[in-house]
């Protein structure tokens, strides 16, 4: 069995090994570069490690999970365009590096390379794999058209937006998951079992995101805190301080939503301490310890021996506790 770190190194040496030799070289250049910022590789190294839940050599699916993290950095590729962000990882964004035409092809070409490096699979493995990779593909764009819809929003409830980071976020670490599983040969019920479980992981990583995006160290994070704040973004934590505020607190939020011209600084430390009155930390950290129990009792119905769970489980402990 290899260690989430033992299996991270192969992602990394394999993405640091693809070839872009195509013409012209300056379409490539965006995509070497956002696939050099590292990140977390969560979504690559759960596609093996759920593949290593029954076979022994998850190197032979690396070409499908380089596919898988091609195609979420595609995403973020296009996410920061549409937000405007100027960071990602401590680096300038592609759009800021080139431009927004550049971001908007080379984003593209990703794409179409996730696709071609995810086809890369056994024959009979194929359609099942392309049908799951595709469908997933449509419901994150589903979330994300759902993200962009709640910003002109002020009734976005707290199961609207469960149901947008799962689409946006929970869908693709289950399809990671689940194509490990059915490369594996794993039987169906525990191949949907780990999506099951990669969905619940996926809603607690989302809803740290949110609080770190308020509460994280930014030199660790790696980028500005409280962006969430100053855009107005219809977080877990915004829906749940306006529905749990008083008149006064509402009141301060809303003339604080309103305001056009305003302080960065002055606005996420009034947020954050209207945030802090409320105890919307301490309800959004139970919601992560909830999904996050979900799926450690859903992870323990997967039909394996114990200790080739292991490496999966304590993987899932460190996503519980990461600070970035």
């Amino acid at each position: 069995m290899k260690t989430s770190n033992e299996i991270l190194r192969m992602v990394n040496d394999c993405l640091d090994r693809l070839p872009y030799d195509r013409k012209p070289a300056s379409l490539y250049e965006p995509v070497q570069y956002v696939l050099s910022l590292g990140g977390k590789r969560i979504r690559p190294v759960l596609m093996l490690m759920g593949y290593n839940l029954w076979k022994d050599q998850p190197s032979d699916i690396l070409m499908p999970a380089v596919g898988l993290e091609t195609y979420h950095n595609y995403t973020l590729l296009h996410d920061d365009l549409m937000d405007n962000a100027d960071m990602r990882r401590g680096h300038e964004t592609v759009h800021r590096r080139w431009d927004a035409n550049k971001a908007i092809l080379s984003g593209d070409s990703m794409l179409v390379l996730s696709y071609q490096r995810m086809q890369q699979v056994p024959a009979d493995k194929l359609p099942a794999v392309m049908e799951l990779f595709t469908e997933t593909a449509l419901e994150i764009g589903e979330g994300q058209e759902y993200d962009m819809a709640f910003e002109t929003r002020d009734d976005v409830t707290e199961e609207e937006y469960i149901e947008m980071i799962r689409l946006k976020t929970s869908v693709l670490l289950a399809c990671a998951l689940k194509i490990g599983a059915l490369l594996a040969d794993a039987p169906l019920e525990d191949a949907e079992r780990l999506y099951r479980f990669g969905e619940q992981v996926g809603l607690a990583f989302q809803l740290q995101d949110d609080l770190l995006d308020v509460y994280g160290d930014p030199a660790v994070f790696g980028k500005a805190i409280g962006g969430d704040i100053t855009s107005n973004k219809k977080t877990y934590m915004l829906i749940n301080a306006v529905n749990r505020a008083d008149s006064r607190q509402r009141a301060e939020l809303d003339r604080w939503i309103a305001a056009r011209d305003f302080d960065r600084q002055e606005k996420v430390a009034a947020v954050t301490r209207l945030y802090d009155e409320i105890g919307i930390r301490q309800l959004c950290e139970e919601k992560i310890n909830y999904y996050f129990e979900l799926a450690r009792h859903t992870l323990d119905e997967v039909c394996v021996p114990e200790e080739r769970k292991q490496p999966l489980r304590q993987y899932m402990e460190e996503l519980l506790h990461r600070d970035k």
